[in-house]
């Protein structure tokens, strides 16, 4: 077993199924202690079991949690805060596109509450462990999806003229904003802050909006990348030597590249975290 992340405590969110659970296994591989956190305890316990027996790491660990909830991301970061003491990595990775608008348990449109809010709830309430560890690194995955995306401060759960495909660029791009304006917060502290696109990847991912967007999936298949490629991003940056103090940046296929223009309006960013301030309140 290649040890590089010996000693190194990671939390995954997402991390039973895709790019998550693919980016886990070989973290794990690495020598890390790993925490997936998944709303579905069977697939908690599967996929926990399965690593455990793929790479001889016993350190492997999960939190059950619906993280489109407020309740879901505090109890989350309470679980964790009783089992550990340290976090080398965050690795936000959970997200869905949902084609019909849905509600949270707490009213709030379900993309921007999964796909943005749990990214930065959880950090905010996991900043001092992150803080207290040494060259500690947030990851978010976001997507190139950003690219074209409006953020709506108006109405940013999008209650008039809702559009899947745009609430989904909406939070992504939100992930973006929220990567740079945490790496802006954090000069100084050790703790770095970038985010990344994973590729078009052939995962479970959206195929919960019905048989005819399932269908779509399915022919788009050929064009997608495999799982394990798709998570390589997302464990280049956080295990390599190479992106060690690297901060506010966007990868791509373990590269950094411009995101989208407006990723680096600033003011945005700042009114977008006041916001999401707000709205985990």
């Amino acid at each position: 077993m290649d040890q590089i992340m010996q000693g190194k405590t990671i939390l995954v969110t997402g991390g039973t199924n895709g790019i998550g659970l693919a980016a886990a296994r070989e973290l794990a591989r690495m020598g890390a202690k790993t925490v997936l956190v998944s709303r579905s305890a069977d697939k908690c316990a599967a996929a926990t079991s399965a690593i455990k027996n793929e790479t001889g790491n016993e350190q492997v660990d999960f939190i059950v949690a619906d993280l489109s909830s407020k309740a879901g991301v505090q109890h989350t970061a309470h679980e964790f805060k009783k089992r550990y003491t340290r976090l080398h990595v965050l690795l936000n990775n959970a997200g869905a596109m949902y084609m019909s608008r849905q509600v949270s348990a707490d009213g709030i449109e379900m993309t921007i509450a999964l796909n943005h809010l749990s990214y930065f709830h959880l950090t905010i309430l996991l900043l001092d462990v992150l803080k207290a560890s040494e060259a500690a690194r947030l990851v978010n995955v976001s997507s190139d999806a950003h690219r074209g995306g409006k953020i709506n401060l108006g109405d940013l759960q999008l209650s008039r003229g809702y559009s899947g495909f745009g609430a989904y660029s909406q939070s992504k791009l939100a992930n973006v904003l929220f990567t740079y304006e945490l790496a802006r917060k954090l000069q100084g502290t050790g703790v770095t802050s970038n985010a990344l696109h994973p590729g078009f990847v052939n995962t479970g991912f959206a195929k919960n909006n019905g048989s005819l967007f399932r269908l779509a999936m399915r022919l788009l298949s050929p064009m997608q990348k495999k799982v394990d490629n798709g998570a390589l991003t997302s464990i280049y940056l956080t295990s390599s030597h190479e992106v060690e103090g690297v901060s506010g940046k966007y990868f791509t296929d373990c590269k950094a590249v411009e995101s989208d223009p407006a990723s680096y309006d600033q003011n945005t960013a700042e009114k977008l975290w006041q916001l999401s301030l707000e709205m985990i309140a």
